[in-house]
């Protein structure tokens, strides 16, 4: 079994920002791994299906982004994956617009939704996909960056790497993370 985790902030307000990248390549792969995320438990949005012969979690946290660890663990609690296999998708400014990086431990760099979800794990050592959303102009206060929709001229740049979250998950399931991570980080 496979928990994927795509951190976002939930309502119409919060659809389109760097924040909700998460949830943006959640709602990809409910299309492209063919699994309805239309439950509601755990304090999220759920659906689960199998792929490739393997069970798969899609979750979308519906907590706020500052209590993400909160849904997890309620999920964890369920499902009872080890810590190998759940993946959080999240945005990332220190990885540019259009790219990924694939982790397997770190600190929470200021991202408050990986900062409950450590805060909830009890450990910095779990699998990350961030997805690059860019660093704001100089001056622009952070949490503004992260609130604010992508413009019209990045959304190809978001397109691109959401869309490549299939390729992804495939070498996940065909090759593990590690195999990933040198797939993809060279990207």
């Amino acid at each position: 079994m496979k928990l994927f985790v795509g951190l976002g902030n939930p309502g119409p307000n919060y659809e389109l920002t760097r924040h909700n990248i998460g949830f943006l390549a959640i709602d990809l792969l409910e299309d492209e791994l063919s699994i309805q995320v239309n439950k509601s438990k755990f304090k999220a949005l759920y659906g689960e299906g199998t792929y490739k012969g393997e069970k798969i979690v899609l979750l979308k946290p519906m907590t706020y982004m500052n209590l993400s660890g909160d849904a997890l663990s309620q999920a964890i609690a369920w499902y009872k994956p080890s810590i190998e296999d759940i993946f959080i998708i999240y945005d990332d400014m220190d990885t540019p617009l259009g790219r990924m990086r694939l982790r397997t431990k770190g600190s929470a760099g200021g991202h408050n939704g990986i900062k409950s979800i450590i805060q909830h794990l009890g450990t910095e050592e779990f699998n990350r996909i961030r997805l690059g959303v860019g660093r704001p102009h100089p001056g622009t206060d952070v949490i503004k960056h992260v609130l604010t929709n992508f413009r019209k001229e990045e959304m190809e740049d978001v397109e691109k790497v959401v869309l490549n979250m299939k390729s992804v998950i495939d070498c996940i399931l065909e090759d593990g993370f590690q195999k990933a991570m040198n797939r993809f980080n060279t990207k």
